[in-house]
């Protein structure tokens, strides 16, 4: 167990202190793991270790973001955001609007995709009514990362939950008879909209926005809610029994966002005549985090595999005395405070079976347990400027515009709104879920 476990803790050092070959890193600890797998420290094959990758997670992703490309090229976001701005009378209700608006969105669209369509937006305002756009791109940002964990395709955290506990799009909303995480993602949304509206109070600018984004192109548009519609569908198709067919159904959200994908690309192509939107798609698809994963996977199946995650989650159970308040109470608390500082893909990737045996040890459904650990890690992010991909792309383009960002500056949004969200959220999570 010990060299699974020294291997894994110089992974995430490494990934935390070269963040630009966290891929490579991850995928270089697999190889790690693989060679004290034949060298007869703990039972892992090459064979288990591509069978602990989960394609259907890698195939949403990769899917998913093509389609995005395709929205955000048909303008449409742009639109529906200028639309919004020309109804609201002052920056206090704008700023509101658009954070509301960013939210919405990202419970479908990756969250450093939905602050580019929506920050043009912010900084548009900010300008014309010389106002400092930084307290209004943290708003937004803030907004984007926070209803990830609503839906199956929000964000990758509930891509992995999904793949992880066998989830299906509908049943982020209604699992097992109960209200499912995204009710209490947008109860929280919904609290700290308050947050937003009490910080801004100060701000009674009136806002006069023409609606000039002109889009010619609907069928983007049309793609994202068939994807949606389609893997809704896809929840209801019965699990075969075995073979091929049982394999395909273990992808078929995958399948399902791929199908749309190509279509749209296709699409897209003949109306071009040319490959160049494929070529745009590959372009913009995170391969990083593609190839973070893709390595995680194994090296995750290789502590696994060592008993590092047996023993960790007895830690978490000696120190919970078996009191499952007191331990979720835990998950949520060290989900927000690692989540500020490193990146919560590896981190859920790395809890979701440390959460699952802790569960069995305590013989509890571990479903309580996993919309805490969601939650924490998908909100945490907000505390800091660095905590989330999609904070440090505002903080970039704010910079990229000449303006300055103080920690102080995200501090004064972010924790709040953080705080206010995961508290309510997670009181909500515990009160349905809880025993």
């Amino acid at each position: 167990m010990i060299p699974a476990l020294i291997v894994f803790v110089v992974t995430y050092i490494l990934m935390l202190s070269f963040q630009k070959w966290r891929p490579w890193i991850a995928l270089g600890a697999a190889v790690v793991m693989l060679i004290l797998g034949a060298l007869g420290f703990f039972a892992m094959t090459p064979l288990s270790a591509l069978g602990a990758v989960d394609y259907n997670v890698l195939l949403m992703i990769s899917s998913t973001m093509c389609i995005v490309t395709l929205f955000i090229e048909s303008r449409m976001p742009a639109r529906l955001a200028e639309l919004m701005m020309a109804k609201v009378p002052n920056v206090m209700w704008a700023v509101t609007v658009l954070s509301l608006f960013a939210g919405v969105v990202s419970a479908f669209v990756d969250n450093v995709a939905t602050l580019l369509m929506v920050a043009p937006v912010g900084l548009a305002i900010s300008r014309k009514l010389k106002i400092s756009p930084v307290p209004v791109l943290i708003a937004i940002s803030v907004s984007s990362n926070l209803q990830g964990a609503a839906t199956l395709v929000g964000d990758t955290t509930s891509i992995l939950l999904g793949g992880f506990a066998n989830m299906n799009f509908m049943e982020f909303f209604w699992f097992h008879g109960r209200p499912g995480i995204f009710w209490s993602t947008e109860l929280g949304a919904l609290t700290s909209l308050l947050v937003l509206m009490f910080l801004f109070r100060g701000y009674r600018e009136k806002v006069e926005c023409k609606v000039e984004t002109v889009v010619d192109d609907l069928v983007p548009s049309w793609l994202m809610i068939g994807t949606v519609l389609l893997l809704i569908c896809m929840s209801f198709v019965p699990e075969p029994e075995g073979g091929t067919l049982k394999t395909l159904h273990g992808l078929r959200s995958g399948l399902s966002c791929a199908f749309c994908a190509i279509v749209g690309l296709v699409r897209q192509s003949v109306r071009e005549r040319s490959a160049a939107p494929f070529r745009r798609a590959a372009k913009e698809l995170d391969t990083d985090t593609l190839l973070l994963l893709f390595g995680l996977f194994m090296v995750i199946e290789g502590i696994r595999a060592a008993g590092v995650i047996d023993a960790v989650a007895e830690l978490f159970y000696r120190t919970a005395g078996n009191n499952p308040l007191l331990l979720y109470t835990l998950i949520v608390g060290a989900s927000v405070l690692l989540s500020a500082f490193i990146d919560n893909i590896p981190y859920v990737a790395t809890m979701l079976p440390v959460v699952q045996s802790i569960a069995l040890l305590m013989g509890e459904d571990p479903t309580v347990y996993y919309f805490g650990l969601l939650t924490g890690a998908t909100l945490g992010g907000n505390l800091t400027p660095i905590g989330a991909s999609a904070n440090i792309t505002a903080i970039g383009i704010l910079r990229k515009n000449g303006e300055e960002v103080t920690t102080n500056d995200f501090l004064r949004i972010g924790v709040p709104f953080t705080l206010t969200a995961v508290i309510v959220g997670a009181a909500f999570i515990w009160l349905v879920w809880g025993y």
